[in-house]
């Protein structure tokens, strides 16, 4: 069996041989970043291969040397919401759907992540079988840099991560290679540049395997540590478990402020800017995203996180935040408040408000 597929006016693109459907994210001068039409073409594709036979194993990659997939088209959402308001939403609501489907995907998902991966990509590629990371894997979750949250399912994969990591990497948005990808748990193997062909065909191997989803399990790419490319994560672990343990942004500040071990001291240094740049309203929310998200399934941690982007748009920090960072590129975003001072738990308690009954809620479906 061998077809081509393509959907989203092109934007999409798969291949499907030997048991193996291929698709293809196909924007790369955007970075690959995604559209509605994307989510919903591959959302509509996934559901087809679930029950086609013929497909046994389903792999994810991006178009390009340069991104897997850099997150979602945040210029046009900020361009629909102005326009439209609240309708524009919808796209978030497709998108944390086929994130969870991504997750609970009843047969092998492989998910090709050599290049950028941030925002959107990470959604794509977390709930993956198989999260392959490359020489050029560029992984991050950098929300809170334009006043927004860890979100497609940030709120499940974060906190499970090992230590304080998944409070490190959610409230400063570190971008990270494929080593410190697999030493947090974010991927789970590397292909050198070499090794792609070989990992493809091992792929076609699985699906014509009795078994494809056990077969995978047994699929290990090599990961000799001296082709690994050099990572800083387990070097900074102490530090990170340390700094990043306070249940409060006001005792992370005053833990790096203090940081007395010279091997740490420029690390911590970087940290504190870099949160010092951020949104103070958005560090708190994310410090509390993350803590409910650790004792919450993943159905639960998506709905969640869909009142929360409602909550973002309707506080402004978002729009700002794209406003200076991404479309006037001024770098000088009026955060509001503009002070951690200024935060009032009362406010940061309202992103996490109910909106719709449990019936009701968008994503009650999952």
């Amino acid at each position: 069996m061998e077809e081509r597929l393509s959907a989203a006016g092109g934007e999409l693109a798969a291949e499907v041989r030997a048991g193996v459907a291929t698709v293809t994210l196909n924007r790369p001068a955007a970075l690959n970043a995604l559209s509605l039409g994307m989510l919903e073409g591959l959302a509509r594709w996934l559901a087809a291969w679930s029950r086609d036979e013929r497909v046994r194993v389903v792999v994810l990659r991006g178009a390009g040397d340069k991104a897997f997939c850099a997150g979602g088209d945040v210029r046009a959402l900020r361009e629909g919401f102005l326009r439209s308001g609240i309708a524009m939403l919808h796209f978030f609501e497709v998108e944390y759907e086929l994130d969870f489907r991504i997750h609970t995907y009843p047969k092998p998902l492989v998910a090709i992540a050599d290049g950028i991966v941030m925002g959107g990509g990470m959604g794509l590629a977390q709930g993956a079988a198989l999260r392959v990371v490359g020489d050029r894997t560029r992984m991050a979750m950098p929300e809170t840099a334009i006043g927004l949250f860890p979100d497609v399912g940030g709120s499940f994969f974060l906190p499970r991560l090992p230590g304080r990591l998944g409070a490190y990497l959610g409230l400063l948005g570190p971008t990270i290679g494929a080593t410190d990808a697999i030493h947090c748990g974010l991927a789970d193997a590397y292909v050198a540049p070499t090794e792609v062909g070989v990992l493809e065909a091992s792929l076609e191997a699985v699906a014509a395997s009795r078994a494809p989803s056990a077969a995978l399990r047994t699929l290990t790419p090599s990961q000799d540590s001296g082709m690994l490319p050099a990572g800083e994560l387990e070097h900074l672990r102490p530090a990170i478990d340390r700094h990043f343990a306070h249940d409060s942004i006001e005792g992370i500040l005053a833990s790096l402020e203090g940081e007395a071990v010279p091997r740490f001291a420029d690390w911590a240094q970087r940290s504190l800017q870099s949160l010092s740049r951020r949104s103070p309203m958005m560090l708190k929310v994310t410090l509390e995203q993350l803590r409910r998200g650790a004792s919450l399934s993943l159905a639960d941690c998506f709905r969640m996180e869909l009142g929360l982007i409602h909550a973002c748009f309707e506080q402004g920090d978002l729009l700002e935040g794209i406003r200076a960072l991404i479309v006037e590129k001024d770098n000088k975003p009026r955060w509001n408040p503009p002070t951690l001072e200024q935060v009032d738990g009362t406010a940061v308690e309202r992103f996490f408000k109910p909106r719709w009954s449990q019936a009701g809620h968008p994503l009650a479906h999952l």
